[in-house]
């Protein structure tokens, strides 16, 4: 005999980033050893809203209490030894220094994983065992990259306080300075009758000011043995100086420290859209306590405090309103257009008991704007666990999930860089066979090394990735990294369940079919009475359809509900075995059959599109419900919309029967809708669309979990207010509106085009300047050439972060 053993997978990781992490599938394999452990798995649990570990072992072998204590030594034993970091940091200026810093902290003994998106966010994994935090603090100050303060993070880029004297725009200072002590000292040799030294000390000046930065850079990529762009344009301008070019080599570090400050200005404007999402909510928030009001930080927010929220306000703190009524603009949390109506729940025990089943006109989000009326609401999430600030942690590990191209693109250059170096140490030879002198053959290697050098393909795919997660965010979408952006992107086909997604997902009860000889009443109470411990959403509307029906009538207690996954409950009362569920749960499984006039009952509500649950209490069947889910006003016109930016297939998959699911099919336009399907049965749908091509899946993220997963993307709708939906999504919609998916469909589609255009820029200049340079083309132009395809990339991706769908 197996049992089965579930426990919350934050409780056992506290630490972990998400359910994929490396530390859960150390738990897994340790669990997975153990003697008496048949299988061990994650799922998510749709009730708490969170990932759970699930064991199946054998009793005999393993008694209960042994299985706990072995599975909470093994996870107390993997977060002492393994730890985590998500930081923000400053010194991140450009993609080659986030990759450059990536490989120090990787030569750090015990760091296992680490990665530094060009927004400045490093996300590393280490062994406590070999290394520690502030060991990793010290090793990225060494290399001048800070972590933000708590504080920090929440100022816009332009208190910038490592860019040097001139603070953020120190570089790009020190370049026109080099630029401009050029201009003097060509002016001064060429016009003016003046000593050899002046326009000489003029061009070391523009040495100095136009290689300050990058010499740092070059001497820290030399210490990691790698042989980057900025060590080559030293190496260039040195050559030319050498050679007397004393204005040549002070042209290549103006036009490359030019190049270098103008990128690291573009990519601010991304980064700062990022920043600027933590800055939505305030710093503090006024607290009514007891008689008095107060003014508090948001960090010192506890549960239940009662917050007050004055007119035209920025709303402080997850919760639901308990006092006054007002229009709330939650557009900087869900993108969401219109003002949202809020009003106070009719029950603060209840809802505060639940928060996460409470209806959208009772919750808020912290960063949201109050409208012209005074609330009081009640927090029901800590400030570092509101919608908001997930979001903003979400968006911040995304950056630093590499897309597929970009992928390609580092195994690209490689394979690249080293044949183009193994080529500029042919060409500078090329005088022992080319009738020119050294001087010549050195200035054509160098040059080649310049046109080669592929500093806009390393950019080209991060920037887009960048601004596109940024541009989603604000619109109301969490896009978790660059690998869904591009793949969502490419996809010609969509899958949607139907409750909830394309349905409003609050049925209410339409039909009440008693059998022969059974009292309305009756088979409404029991149906109340056994659905008012579960939260599904059929069980929900049971319970408060049927309460209104019944007029306050007394209800039966019943206990012990037991859920039977896509067909139903079972429950007790008093002494009775009641069963709740679609007609197919009876008649199998040792269940006998349904009478006649409850299957014929069944059959006619179904035909009128009904959803149907059948009530039996000790054997006798009490009758069927019927229920009906109104389809969302805005589904038709949003599936309408994908069509036009080029989703050919869309298909609905419902556990429902399949007449239902055609009937509501019919009404929001698709031509595809496969009904019965158990949670299982929509995994294999899934695969089965996966076979013909790739394919989204779009639900709720909690139910549809499972499929989710198995999809290409998985994308799940009204993710602000569920937790398990944003941990589980690739892509979260982050209102409860599907308006929002062809946005996030339009804008990925938007960053995949953008993509290649930055690849075939990149690489198209590469593919002209080598062959150019080869047959004579100057440094100058070659670096002019390069950096201008660099910014060319750059800014062609930063259009993103003004997307609008067509």
């Amino acid at each position: 005999m197996t049992s089965k053993l579930r426990l919350d997978l934050p409780i056992l990781l506290p630490n972990i980033l998400h359910d994929a992490d490396a530390c859960v599938g150390r738990l897994l394999a340790e669990l997975r050893g153990q003697t008496g452990v048949e299988d061990v798995h994650v799922q998510s649990d749709s009730v708490q809203a969170t990932h759970q570990l699930c064991i199946h072992y054998d009793p005999d072998t393993l008694p209960l209490v042994r299985i706990r204590e072995l599975v909470e030594a093994a996870g107390a034993r993997i977060t002492e030894q393994f730890g985590h970091l998500v930081w923000n940091v400053d010194g991140i200026t450009h993609q080659r220094r986030a990759r450059t810093v990536t490989e120090q902290l990787l030569a750090l003994p015990g760091v296992l994983e680490a990665e530094i998106s060009i927004g400045g966010v490093v996300r590393l994994e280490f062994d406590r065992k070999q290394t520690s935090e502030d060991d990793i603090r010290t090793a990225l100050a060494e290399v001048g990259v800070d972590r933000k303060s708590e504080t920090h993070q929440h100022k816009a880029d332009g208190d910038h306080r490592h860019g040097g004297i001139f603070g953020a725009y120190s570089e790009l200072i020190f370049s026109l300075i080099c630029g401009g002590l050029l201009a003097t000292g060509f002016a001064i040799e060429k016009l003016a009758p003046v000593p050899g030294w002046l326009p000489l000390a003029c061009y070391l000046g523009a040495y100095f000011f136009g290689g300050f930065y990058t010499v740092g850079e070059a001497v820290q990529n030399l210490k990691l043995k790698r042989f980057e762009i900025d060590t080559l344009m030293l190496v260039a301008a040195a050559g030319a100086a050498a050679l007397g070019a004393w204005a040549e080599g002070a042209l290549l570090l103006f036009l490359f420290s030019l190049g270098h400050s103008l990128e690291h200005y573009a990519m601010g404007h991304a980064k700062r859209a990022i920043e600027a999402l933590a800055e939505l909510a305030p710093a503090t928030a006024k607290v009514r306590r007891g008689d008095t009001i107060i003014e508090v930080a948001v960090e010192a927010l506890a549960l239940g405090d009662v917050v007050i929220v004055l007119p035209n306000e920025r709303l402080s703190a997850d919760g639901f309103v308990v006092s006054g009524e007002s229009s709330v603009d939650q557009a900087p949390v869900t993108g969401e257009s219109v003002p949202v109506d809020k009003r106070p729940v009719p029950d603060r025990a209840e809802a505060t008991a639940r928060p996460d089943l409470l209806d959208a006109a009772h919750r808020v989000f912290a960063g949201t704007i109050n409208g012209a009326g005074a609330i009081e609401i009640v927090v029901t999430k800590r400030s570092s666990e509101s919608a908001l600030a997930r979001i903003v942690k979400m968006v911040s590990e995304a950056e630093t999930r590499k897309s597929p191209t970009q992928r390609f693109t580092d195994r690209f250059e490689r394979v690249f860089v080293p044949a183009v170096l193994a080529l500029a140490v042919l060409l500078l030879f090329a005088w022992v066979v080319v009738d020119e002198p050294f001087r010549d053959s050195f200035y054509r290697a160098m040059a080649v090394l310049v046109a080669a050098s592929p500093c806009a393909l390393a950019i080209a795919t991060p920037s887009a990735v960048l601004s596109g997660i940024a541009r989603a965010a604000r619109g109301g979408v969490l896009i978790k990294g660059g690998a869904p952006l591009e793949k969502l992107g490419s996809l010609n086909a969509l899958a949607f369940d139907k409750t909830g997604t394309l349905t409003e997902g609050r049925p209410r009860i339409t039909d009440v079919s008693p059998a022969p000889d059974i009292d309305e009443a009756e088979l409404l109470a029991t149906a109340v009475a056994v659905e008012a411990l579960s939260d599904h959403p059929l069980a929900r509307a049971i319970v408060r359809d049927g309460t209104q029906r019944l007029g306050g009538a007394s209800l039966p207690t019943a206990s012990g509900l037991r859920s039977l996954t896509g067909q139903g409950v079972v429950a007790r009362i008093e002494d009775d075995t009641v069963q709740i569920g679609k007609a197919e749960m009876f008649g199998a499984d040792g269940l006998p059959a349904l009478s006649k006039s409850v299957a014929a009952a069944v059959e006619q509500l179904r035909n009128e599109g009904r959803t149907t649950m059948v009530v039996r209490r000790n054997g006798r069947d009490l009758g069927v419900i019927g229920l009906m889910d109104t389809p969302r006003a805005s589904a038709r016109s949003a599936l309408e919309r994908l069509r036009k930016i080029g989703i050919t297939r869309m298909i609905m998959i419902s556990g429902d029967n399949q007449r239902v699911a055609d009937a509501v099919a019919k009404q929001v336009g698709l031509d595809e809708a496969w009904g019965d399907l158990m949670p299982e049965d929509k995994v294999e749908a899934i695969k089965k669309l996966r076979e013909t091509g790739e394919v989204a899946m779009v639900g709720d993220g909690v139910n549809d979990a499972p499929a989710m997963a198995n999809a290409t993307v998985g994308i799940a709708m009204g993710a602000a207010g569920s937790d398990v939906a944003l941990e589980t999504a690739d892509v979260a919609l982050m209102a409860d509106d599907l308006s929002h998916l062809p946005f996030a469909v339009g804008l990925s589609r938007q960053a995949r085009t953008i993509i290649r255009q930055n690849l075939f820029i990149s690489l198209g200049v590469v593919a002209l300047l080598v062959p150019a340079t080869i047959l004579g083309l100057g440094i100058g132009p070659a670096v002019a050439a390069h950096e201008g395809s660099t910014l060319v990339v750059v800014f062609n991706a930063l259009r993103l972060l003004a997307y609008r769908e067509r």
